[in-house]
């Protein structure tokens, strides 16, 4: 794994923070040129995106925290000021309050700023993904396929131990002590994320209802984040599944709703 990309006497530039650099400044150019096509100011376009990485940062940072409640107790300080568990969906939630916040200020409509906005939202998810990759952080469970990575230095390391003290629900069975290999559920959704920002991409300009591009992405962000907790190794909860799976549940009924019964939003840009 790569933690740290560039190092120059005490300076380091670290992959996880420079993906996060790359994944802002990606988006913050497509959502200028956009906002330059439709006619709006792009200073708005700059205020957006620091409310977006602002409010996602400290969303997922706490939806975090709330999912490992217990690890929070037996170590708050280590648990907070980590650089790990950024996890999307909060950020999610707490970019969109972010934006919200901005668009609410300039009076601008949010179902036409939704759909503005909803490729990049996946664009930056993979961007986000390869930082993950690269320090060995929010990999999957163990597997004894070919194409299955060992996260030896990873974020935590990918080693029997671990799963059995972290994750005592990962069935380990067929697997020796030391280190293992593991499902690299990071480049999975790399791709899989690709795929969803290529087709909303091309469907922005092709927008026939207010809104629904933003409950498209709602519905395949969801189904994409749905699937992929099956080799995660996050804990279970209400009907066996994990949180991040009750969200995604929560995320495809509202855009699949909306979609079959599209809100009342003007069409203009005012």
């Amino acid at each position: 794994m790569i933690p740290v990309l560039f190092e120059l006497g005490p300076i380091k530039i670290y992959s996880f923070g420079f993906m996060l650099v790359v994944a802002f400044y990606s988006c913050f150019y497509l959502l200028q040129k956009d906002m330059k096509r439709l006619g709006y100011e792009v200073q708005i376009a700059s205020d957006m995106v620091f409310a977006a990485a602002l409010g996602g940062i400290l969303g997922s940072k706490l939806y975090y925290l709330i999912e490992n409640y217990e690890r929070v107790i037996d170590d708050p300080m280590g648990m907070i000021f980590s650089g790990s568990g950024l996890v999307f969906l909060g950020g999610l939630m707490g970019g969109t309050l972010g934006v919200t916040l901005v668009l609410r200020k300039n009076n601008l409509p949010w179902f036409k700023f939704a759909d503005i906005v909803a490729p990049l939202l996946i664009l930056g998810y993979s961007i986000g993904r390869i930082g993950c990759f690269l320090v060995g952080d929010d990999y999957g469970v163990p597997t004894h396929l070919p194409w299955g990575v060992a996260f030896e230095n990873g974020l935590p390391p990918s080693t029997y131990r671990v799963f059995d003290l972290n994750y005592p629900w990962v069935d380990l069975t067929g697997f020796e002590p030391g280190l293992l290999t593991v499902h690299p559920t990071q480049l999975y959704e790399i791709a899989m994320g690709l795929a969803i920002f290529a087709f909303l991409w091309n469907r922005r300009n092709h927008v026939k209802v207010v809104g629904s591009l933003f409950f498209t992405y709602l519905i395949l962000a969801g189904i994409e984040r749905f699937v992929i907790e099956f080799i995660r190794t996050n804990d279970h909860y209400l009907l066996d599944l994990t949180g991040s799976q009750l969200i995604s549940v929560i995320m495809i009924i509202i855009g699949s709703t909306a979609l079959i019964r599209p809100f009342s939003t003007p069409t203009s840009n005012t």
